[in-house]
Parts: C-alpha cells; structure tokens; sequence
C-alpha cells in the first residue's frame, strides 16, 4: 500500500474534512477525494460516510486509522534509532505537562547541555497528554499519577498539594491554613472539570463532606491568579506553581485535613526508542527534582 495514501487517509481522519485536508495537505479537493477513492478501492470497503453535513470513519476506516498510525510511529522510530547509529547531535522533544512551571529549571539546564535538541512544550490537561502520547503527537508526559494504561510507562518525580491563593487583603489571607470546608461561602475561581486538579478539588471537598461550586471556571493558571490579584475570589492551585514566584499581591495558605496531593511523574509510551536525547532529558528531570524537591522551591 502507498505510504501516501495513508497520509491522505490520517490527514482526512484528522480533519473529517475533505476541503480543510485538502488544504493541509496542499493539493486540491478532488485530487483527495480521488486518492480515498482509490484507497477504499484497495481495502475493499468505504472507510468514511457521510450523514448529513458530516463526515465520520466506518468501522474498517477505524481499523485501518489504528494501523496507519502505528506505521508511521515505527517508522519515526526507526529513523530514530538510524540517527543514533549516525551520532546525530540535533533532534527535537515534543513534551504534553500540566502545568509548563513544572518544567523551567530542567529547560535551561537540559539546553545548557543539549543546545542542539529542540524542545517543544504544551500544556496539556492529563488526559490531553495521554490521548497524545497514544496518538504518538508526544514524546514524553509530565502529568499527575497514576495514568492507569497498559501502553505507557510512569516514573515518579516528586508529590504534589494544592494550596488556596488569595489576594493579601482577603480575610483568609493571615490563616496560618485552611480547611475546605472554610471556602463555602468563599466565590471560587477553578479549572473546569476536565482537568485533574479541579477533580482533586472535588474529590477532597467530597471526602471533607463539602461541596465546592466555582463562581468561576477558567483553563490556565494564569488567568485565575489575575483574577484573584484582582479580588474577585480566591483559587486552589499546585503549591509548585504558587512558590515559583514572589508576587506580594497573593498569599499562599495551605489546605488541611486533609492535604490535597497527587504524585507528578514522567510517563512515555512502553513501545518508543528511548533515544540519546529522550534518555537524557528524563534524567535531567530526575536530577532536578531529586534536588530541589519541586521544580520552582
């Protein structure tokens, strides 16, 4: 089978698009339509159908995606190992995290070491990161644990807690700590509920016997610190990520009885070339965390 006609075939499963593939791919419309023609025509049966202004994969399409998608993934690999072989000194990481503060410190120093690996990083709710790394969009995952699934493997780096963060004239910003059931009345700005701190929120606040409802969903750290420099409310955020910096605006104050905390570690597919680079970096973030407890302490 033509290599090509898999790329056509992923680009349109990507898209499930004809046109928006076409142009991904930069060739015209009816030449893609003509190649999936030829391509079902192959395989012996329609691979995508159509319902009213959409388009969706058949049951052999879905197979077939599967499949193509692990021959490009072991011909990734293979390249890889040949450029092991060649002493390749460049190359290029592609890094789904939780939270990109993770990451800083071990950036630099890695670079320092490595300046001709590139490193590409996204921020990436923990399932994102798995969905990617099974997709093979990702090299490796700096995510909370566990990530239950027979196909990656995890390392732990270190233990996370969630702690609040509110502006320093708030009433809770002197307490020495909280308990959640002291932010009922508090208006909450939180991750929507996808992501897995906002589920550690929910859990804790369940086992605490309360429940939590945010005045406020928002997706990135950021914003949601913004919002409480602005006294809108107050936020639950990693501790990692609420050290790294020394705003005078916001106060830290920890969560008790109990602590909301997760372990943080790498995970990478059990099937990927462990390459010179990869290897290297996985280390550089052992080394890392092993020395400063958390990336941002």
């Amino acid at each position: 089978m033509d290599f090509r006609l898999l790329e056509y075939f992923l680009a349109v499963c990507e898209e499930l698009h004809f046109t928006k593939a076409a142009v991904q791919l930069g060739i015209s419309q009816p030449t893609l339509s003509q190649q999936i023609r030829l391509l079902e025509e192959r395989v012996g049966m329609p691979l995508f159908q159509r319902i009213g202004k959409r388009n969706y994969l058949t049951e052999a399409g879905q197979t077939l995606k599967e499949h193509a998608l692990n021959i490009f993934h072991e011909l990734e690999q293979a390249q890889s190992e040949i450029n092991e072989l060649k002493g390749m000194q460049r190359g290029r990481l592609t890094i789904g995290c939780s939270g990109n503060h993770l990451l800083t410190r071990t950036l630099i120093s890695f670079h320092q070491k490595q300046p001709g690996i590139s490193i590409s990083v996204v921020e990436l709710a923990t399932e994102e990161t798995r969905a990617g790394l099974l997709a093979n969009k990702l090299d490796l995952g700096v995510v909370f644990l566990p990530l239950e699934d027979e196909q990656l493997v995890s390392k732990e780096l270190y233990t996370e807690e969630l702690c609040l963060a509110v502006a320093k004239q708030h009433h809770l910003a002197a307490a020495e700590a909280v308990k959640l059931d002291q932010l009922t009345e508090v208006p909450l700005i939180l991750f929507p509920e996808k992501f897995l701190v906002r589920q550690m929120v929910d859990s804790y606040s369940a086992q605490a016997g309360v429940q939590l409802q945010p005045a406020f969903e928002l997706s990135t750290m950021d914003s949601m610190l913004q919002m409480v420099r602005l006294g809108v409310g107050a936020t639950i955020l990693p501790r990692s990520y609420l050290l790294q910096g020394s705003d005078p605006s916001i106060r830290t104050v920890p969560i008790v009885e109990p602590v909301p905390q997760k372990k943080v570690g790498i995970v990478y597919r059990k099937q990927t070339f462990l390459s010179t680079a990869m290897l290297a970096f996985i280390n550089e973030l052992i080394r890392t965390f092993s020395t400063s407890g958390t990336e941002s302490v």
